[in-house]
Formats: structure tokens, sequence, C-alpha cells
């Protein structure tokens, strides 16, 4: 549903479609390092803008007040008009070594994370792929199926999703280091780490950004990017379909399979808000946790 939402956005051209399809493509059948994936969108981006550069300009009729009239079946949130749009004026302040195992670990885990805040294009649906990739498969902080779990906690707690690196942390530190001062630890550098490049951009770089909006030099790698990342957030969907419906080598969840086609079509069709979504997923596991338990008491009276 995020991919969609995005893309229905942003995959204003055909090739953007395709630079989509192949990051999807990238990440999931080739597994392919999300920084190369990001560097080759942003190469495509400034090569193809010098030949065809209306591939990635904005349409002029693609503005906050513009789709708020464009689609009578786009929910109130997609369709209303935004403070600050594409049409808005520029405004004038636009113009112009650690040591011993501990320090090691933590040492690994601060450089890991400060790449995931320089490439943090597209939020927390975009990059967590990355974080799975180096936490599972590259350092072995934690499985997958913790992996997916610690994505379901961030989902029904406030706050922003990206906040679940400080759960691969913890994961991370009490896997490695065995102790809870350690998982501590773990979890401070990495939130640390991930969030201190992003305000240093921020205070630094914020007045420019108004001043490149115009600028194909920057746009287009960035238009590229973005198309990227709509088919990232596509890979994260079928990164998260492993452990959620094959739980176990050679047993197919189809209960999850359920929830998952009633989840999407709860989304784009009835228009159910993510929270909604999520607790009545939880109220089917409940009830099928109290149906089991008490089908177990019956069986096993004693």
């Amino acid at each position: 549903h995020a991919a969609w939402r995005l893309g229905r956005r942003t995959l204003h051209h055909p090739a953007l479609a395709v630079i989509a399809a192949l990051a999807f493509l990238g990440l999931t059948v080739l597994h392919l390092p999300f920084p190369a994936l990001i560097a080759a969108a942003a190469a495509a981006g400034l090569l193809l803008a010098r030949r065809w550069p209306q591939w990635f300009r904005r349409p002029a009729t693609i503005s906050g007040r513009a789709a708020s009239s464009s689609s009578s079946s786009s929910s109130a949130a997609d369709s209303a008009p935004a403070i600050h749009d594409d049409n808005t004026p520029t405004p004038a302040h636009g113009s112009p070594e650690l040591v011993g195992q501990l320090g090691r670990k933590l040492a690994t885990m601060a450089r890991f994370f400060t790449r995931v805040a320089l490439l943090s294009f597209g939020g927390a649906y975009a990059v967590l792929p990355y974080v799975a990739q180096g936490a599972v498969g590259q350092f072995h902080w934690l499985t997958a199926a913790a992996m997916a779990d610690g994505l379901a906690l961030g989902e029904t707690t406030p706050g922003p999703l990206i906040m679940v690196v400080a759960f691969v942390g913890f994961m991370g530190g009490w896997n490695l280091l065995g102790s809870w001062w350690g998982a501590v630890a773990a979890t401070l550098t990495v939130v640390w780490f991930t969030f201190l490049p992003s305000f240093v951009f921020i205070l630094a770089g914020a007045p420019l950004v108004e001043a490149s909006r115009e600028d194909l030099r920057l746009g287009a790698p960035l238009t590229a990017i973005t198309a990227a990342v709509v088919g990232v957030i596509a890979n994260l969907a079928v990164l998260l379909a492993g452990p959620a419906l094959w739980p176990q080598a050679g047993t197919f969840n189809l209960a999850g399979l359920g929830i998952a086609a009633g989840s999407l079509l709860a989304l784009l069709v009835w228009r159910w808000s993510v929270l909604q979504v999520i607790g009545a997923s939880a109220g089917i596991g409940l009830l099928s946790w109290g149906a089991e338990r008490g089908r177990c008491r019956h069986l096993c009276p004693y």
C-alpha cells in the first residue's frame, strides 16, 4: 500500500516506472546492496536528464490543489491542498578508537547506522530493507523473524517507524554481548548515529533546498532516486512476506495470507486507516490465540 501511494504520486513517466521495477528486481532477485541502487538511480537520473529532461520534470498539473480536484475517489488525506507545494513561491530564506569487544561491536554499529542515515531516501519503508539486509544477512545481529517482529512492534507504537532501529540495536547488543548493559549501550549508539547526520543536514542544508528546486542537475537524480524508492518499498513487502507466510520451513501460513490480502483490500478499497488495520489484525490474533488455548484446555484438562 505504501508503494502504491508513493508510486501514484511520483511515477509520472514510464521511464520512472522502469527505474522502480529495476530497483525492485535488483534488491529482490539480484540482492544488490542498497547504496549501489541509490547511486545507480542517481547516475541514471543525471545522465538521462541531459537527453530527455521532460522525463524528470513533474507535470504542472500535479500539485496539492490540483490533486484535490483531479480524482473524486482519492481520500481526504491524499487530496488536501498542501501548505507548501511545488507551486509555492520560493521564500526569501531559501535563495542563497574504541577498544575492547564492546567498543568494536559498537563501532561497527555506529558505522553501519551512519550509512543508514546518509542513505535514508524515502523514509523508513525505503531504508528498512537496507537495515534488514545488514542486521540479518551481513552482521547476524538478529534473525529475519525477529526483524519482522520488530517492524510489527514499530507499527503498533507511537512515533515514526524508523524508531525500529532501536529494537535492532537492543537485540544486536543482547545477542552479541549477552548482557543488559551491552544491549542498552548498543541501543543508544544506534539511535545516536542514525539521527545525528539527519540533523546536521537539516541545519546546514535546508536553506539550499528551495534554491535547487528547478535545477535538473539536482532534481533529476533525486527524482530517479524517488522512483527507485518505490521499488525498494515493494521489496520490503516481499522481505516481510517470508517470515510471515512461511514461519517454518515447508509450512505455509494460509491464515496469514488471508490477513495480508484483507489488509491490502481494506487499505486500497475501503480506505481504512493503518491503525484500523493493525487493530483488526491484532484482534484476529487474540481471538485465534484464545481459541487455541481453549482447545488445548479441552483436550488436556490436567
